[in-house]
C-alpha cells in the first residue's frame, strides 16, 4: 500500500485594515498539520473570507469595506505566491462578508446592505459584474443588532439545487433557485436568535444554524426534493451557567456526522457537539480553548481529522487533532497570523 500523501495548502484571509497581512499562503505538514507560511498578497482589501474553484486553481475572496468587492487571484500551486486576476470587482453591497461558488458565478453575503449578489466567473476565472442582487427585507427585536436585514453567509446546498443565505438580522434563512438567481422562500428562525452561518451533514439532509446572538446552534431538516428548511429545535453550545457574552461563529460537521464543530467568540473555546444517528438531536460533550482570542472561523483540514480556528483578536490561526472517539480537540500549535479571520484548504 502506498503512503504517499496528498500535499496541500491553507489560505488564510484577515483584515488589513486592523494589521493583517491580506492572504497567507501556507503549506501544511500531513503527519504534524503544522502550517508554514510561504506567501501573502495584500493586493485586496479587508480579504475576510476565501473560497476556492473546483478545481484548486482560482481563489477568491470578498473585499469586506463599506464599498464591497470581491477579486479572482491564480493560485500557482501548494505554497506559490497568488496573481491577481484582473481589478477587485464591485460587488453593489456593502461589507461582504462570505462567498461562494455556484450555476458559474460567484455569489457574495453583503452584510452592510443586506443582500446577495451574484458575479458571473469569467472562462479564465477572473470575475465579471454583477448581474444581481437580491434584497432581504425584515429585522429582530435586537434593535441595535437587527433593525435591518443582515446577509451572513450564503452557500448552495450539497444537491447544487439550491442557494441558502443566512441573515443575521432578519432571523431567517433564504432560499433561492441558483438560476437567476431567484427566490423560493423565506424561512423564519426564532426571534431574536441572529442566525450567522450554517453547516450541512454530510448526509445533505439536515442543517445546523449558529446563532450568534444567543449561543445556540438551531438544528434543521433540509428536503433538497422541495427547497425546504424546516427548524427542530436549538442546543446550547457553552455549559449550563456560563454568563460570559458569547457569540457563535461558525460550525464545522465531522465527515462520517458524529460531531458538531462550533466556535465561541467571547467564551473563546471549540464547543463539541455530538450527533444522534439521524441528525436531529446534538448534546454538548464539552468545550474547548480555542488557543487564542475571538475565533471568527473553523474549518477540518481534507482529512477531517484536524480542526484549524482563526483567531481574530489575538492574531493566531491554532490547529487541534481530534479524538476519533470522542470528538473533543487536542492542541497540536498555532502560527502568528494578524486579525485572521477565515482559513481554507486546497
Amino acid at each position: 500500500m502506498s503512503t504517499e500523501q496528498r500535499t496541500y495548502s491553507a489560505y488564510i484571509g484577515s483584515f488589513t485594515e486592523a494589521g493583517g497581512a491580506g492572504i497567507t499562503v501556507a503549506d501544511v505538514d500531513p503527519d504534524t498539520g503544522a502550517l508554514t507560511p510561504r506567501s501573502i498578497t495584500d493586493e485586496v482589501a479587508n480579504p475576510s473570507y476565501l473560497a476556492l474553484s473546483s478545481g484548486g486553481d482560482v481563489l477568491y475572496a470578498v473585499s469586506e469595506t463599506d464599498d464591497g468587492a470581491a477579486a479572482a487571484f491564480r493560485t500557482g500551486g501548494p505554497g506559490r505566491p497568488l496573481t491577481l486576476l484582473g481589478a477587485p470587482v464591485p460587488v453593489h453591497g456593502a461589507a461582504p462578508t462570505h462567498l461562494a461558488l455556484a450555476a458559474g458565478h460567484l455569489l457574495t453575503a453583503n452584510y452592510g446592505s443586506g443582500s446577495v449578489s451574484a458575479l458571473p466567473v469569467r472562462e479564465d476565472g477572473g470575475l465579471g459584474e454583477p448581474t444581481a442582487v437580491l434584497r432581504h427585507e425584515g429585522g429582530g427585536p435586537v434593535r441595535e443588532r437587527q433593525s435591518e436585514p443582515h446577509a451572513h453567509q450564503v452557500l448552495p446546498d450539497p444537491s447544487g439545487g439550491w442557494l441558502l443565505s443566512v441573515d443575521l438580522g432578519a432571523d431567517a434563512v433564504w432560499v433561492y433557485e441558483p438560476a437567476g438567481p431567484r427566490a423560493h422562500r423565506k424561512v423564519r428562525l426564532r426571534a431574536g436568535s441572529g442566525p450567522r452561518h450554517l453547516a450541512f451533514h454530510p448526509r445533505g439532509d439536515r442543517a445546523y444554524v449558529v446563532n450568534e446572538l444567543e449561543p445556540t446552534v438551531t438544528v434543521c431538516r433540509w428536503d433538497a426534493a422541495s427547497g425546504a428548511l424546516e427548524p427542530l429545535g436549538e442546543t446550547r453550545v457553552v455549559p449550563p451557567g456560563t454568563d460570559t457574552a458569547t457569540f457563535p461563529s461558525e460550525a464545522a460537521v465531522s465527515p462520517d456526522g458524529r460531531f458538531v464543530w462550533v466556535a465561541n467568540r467571547g467564551h473563546d473555546s471549540v464547543a463539541t457537539l455530538a450527533l444522534d444517528t439521524p441528525g436531529d438531536r446534538m448534546e454538548l460533550v464539552t468545550t474547548t480553548p480555542c488557543g487564542g482570542h475571538w475565533p471568527r472561523d473553523l474549518a477540518l483540514d481534507p482529512s477531517g481529522t484536524r480542526l484549524y480556528v482563526a483567531n481574530e483578536r489575538s492574531g493566531e490561526v491554532a490547529w487541534f487533532g481530534l479524538d476519533p472517539t470522542t470528538g473533543v480537540p487536542g492542541r497540536g500549535g498555532s502560527i502568528e497570523a494578524p486579525a485572521a479571520s477565515c482559513v481554507i484548504f486546497g
